[in-house]
């Protein structure tokens, strides 16, 4: 049985503040360097590439808190309109691994992309296996999946009724938004019910009982 799929909201997509940059080349991105700044690229969409620079710090965090290159950015410049980007490169210094250019590329609203799409699991109380006791293991929180960049989920969710102790949920028994299809082509575990904590330890110290079995009539017996 198919879980049910529960229409996703548009996915929100974070702001990437930037600023325009001045002149291109080496000098002007070691100038942007010295004041704090990492330059960086914009290109596609059929326009010209616009030179930019985004501040060190914010920037940093951002990288550091993952998913960078998979994440759709709405980039933000002053006195230009909006543009959904996503990142195609940065680049480190190699002693201090620290950002010292970064390159965005523009997205067309058909463009697609891959990016990494928030799992949810809804009704839980209508499962047998997490009403006797089971517990609900989440293999993958998050899918990455091949999307529309102007239809981005903002989750997948997966619908818990009906699953006993032993289920196990593959990507193919979610129905995933139009469109959307995943970027591995096996179908791959998203989550279990396991057994109780105690019903496990019951099981495996009865696994691990050697029987008693009576002698055999040739066998004689020991003797102190």
């Amino acid at each position: 049985m198919q879980c049910k799929r529960n229409t996703a909201m548009a996915k929100e997509i974070p702001d990437l503040v930037a600023e325009a940059r001045a002149g291109t080349g080496k000098g002007a991105a070691r100038q942007a360097r010295r004041e704090g700044k990492v330059p960086g690229i914009v290109y596609g969409d059929g326009k010209d590439p616009m030179p930019i620079q985004l501040d060190f710090n914010p920037l940093l965090t951002k990288l550091r808190a993952g998913r960078f290159m998979s994440t759709l950015w709405n980039l933000k410049v002053e006195g230009q309109e909006d543009v959904r980007v996503i990142c195609r490169g940065v680049q480190r210094d190699v002693v201090k691994d620290l950002p010292t250019h970064i390159d965005l590329m523009r997205l067309h609203r058909n463009t697609r992309v891959n990016l990494f799409i928030h799992v949810t699991f809804e009704n839980h109380e209508d499962s047998p296996g997490l009403k006797r006791g089971g517990t609900l293991v989440v293999v993958r929180p998050e899918v990455e999946l091949v999307v529309t960049a102007s239809d981005i989920p903002d989750h997948i969710t997966v619908d818990l009724t009906g699953k006993k102790i032993g289920d196990v949920i593959h990507i193919n028994d979610v129905q995933l938004p139009a469109g959307a299809k995943p970027t591995i082509d096996r179908n791959f575990v998203i989550a279990n019910i396991a057994a109780p904590s105690g019903l496990r330890s019951e099981d495996d110290a009865a696994s691990e009982t050697v029987p008693t079995t009576e002698m055999g009539p040739d066998v004689a017996p020991v003797e102190n």
